[in-house]
């Protein structure tokens, strides 16, 4: 009797660990998407030379969005930016796709998108949902790249204090590798779990 209170004492206190860290990762992770566009480029296909492509396509689209974001106050100015300028950063990808040689059509669109949890050089994000710019090549349907496009945290030609965007909390909570994959792995268990209710 004594052992199975023990063990459903200590199961008891794991699941409420998990409620409160799963609480915290969720209101974390929202107030990082408040503060954060991000950009995700859709290869054509996983073929070697698609992929080669979305490369170059999100190099000429990152190029594009710098000035752009130079003057952005932060996350909704940026996203407004990009707004009212998605016809030229689409007529950019779709110059450096016919430039190196494809006749696919490019599409450029704006909105909230779901992100897995994902490791950088130099930082991770947390898995949820956040503002995003997203670059679609021909069929859409090979590997696609993510990233940052405010602060353009992914531009290697970018200082580094593009941080400086972010929180002295934000900054240090993405650049904790090891804790960022570890905490918010509950939060894409809960998103995954609540897809499954919510097509039942």
């Amino acid at each position: 009797m004594r052992n199975i209170r023990i063990w459903e004492l200590a199961l008891g206190l794991g699941v409420l660990c998990a409620l409160i860290l799963g609480a915290w990762a969720r209101e974390a992770q929202s107030s990082l998407s408040e503060k954060i566009v991000r950009l995700h480029v859709v290869a054509n296909s996983d073929a070697e030379d698609d992929q080669e492509l979305k490369q170059r396509v999100r190099d000429a689209v990152l190029e594009a969005a710098r000035p752009l974001m130079a003057n952005a106050a932060g996350a909704d100015a940026a996203a407004l930016a990009l707004e009212a300028e998605l016809p030229y950063l689409q007529q950019v990808a779709q110059a450096e796709t016919e430039r190196s040689g494809y006749d696919y059509q490019v599409a450029a669109t704006l909105a909230q998108a779901y992100f897995p949890t994902r490791e950088y050089d130099d930082f991770s994000l947390p898995a949820g949902r956040y503002q995003a710019l997203r670059v679609t090549i021909g069929d859409g349907a090979g590997k696609n790249w993510w990233c940052v496009v405010f602060p353009p945290l992914c531009d290697a030609s970018a200082p580094a204090a593009a941080q400086t965007s972010l929180s002295t909390a934000d900054a240090a909570l993405i650049a904790d590798k090891d804790g960022v994959t570890i905490k918010f792995r509950c939060v894409e268990l809960w998103e995954k779990f609540r897809q499954i209710t919510t097509n039942r």
